[in-house]
């Protein structure tokens, strides 16, 4: 069994995002049985509530299903319990080592490091703009969790 959690800052729109669509990945690869996920955001500002309409509307559009999704924030047991904790940008991949223990550091990484050709990107942060940046969100982890998943099977 393997465990990845993404992480945002207030698990609303890329988190659950990139959740929906791994989600989604494994299903159709039959490792359901083999792959945990799940998502949470550094900040506390939206715990209990459903990602934001728009990642759920654009989400739908793709076939993701992001209703029965709910804010959560990262916890300390969260360093132990998954395999893979992911961060979408660089300040909250800073936040998460600041507060992962040393030993457990190898853990965190940018989800992005997965996408042929984009390690060390970002997944910007389309909470105050338009369509555009929920679709390109969209395109991001649809690219990250296909070569995540590839990354899961060969450690298999």
């Amino acid at each position: 069994m393997q465990s990845v959690l993404f992480v945002c800052l207030g698990n609303i729109c890329r988190s659950p995002t990139a959740e929906a669509v791994m989600l989604h990945l494994v299903e159709q690869a039959g490792l359901q049985d083999r792959i945990v996920v799940d998502s949470a955001g550094t900040g506390d500002w939206h715990i209990g509530e459903a990602p934001d309409s728009r990642a759920r509307a654009y989400g739908a559009r793709r076939g993701y299903d992001l209703e029965p999704l709910r804010a959560r924030q990262v916890a300390a047991s969260d360093f132990e319990r998954f395999d893979h904790i992911l961060a979408m940008d660089a300040a909250n991949l800073r936040e998460l080592r600041r507060q992962c223990p040393v030993a457990l550091q190898g853990k965190v990484q940018l989800l992005m490091d997965f996408a042929p050709g984009e390690s060390g990107s970002e997944i910007a942060d389309p909470y105050f703009g338009g369509a555009e940046g929920f679709e390109r969100v969209l395109d991001d982890c649809e690219t990250a969790c296909a070569g995540l998943l590839d990354a899961l099977r060969t450690r298999e």
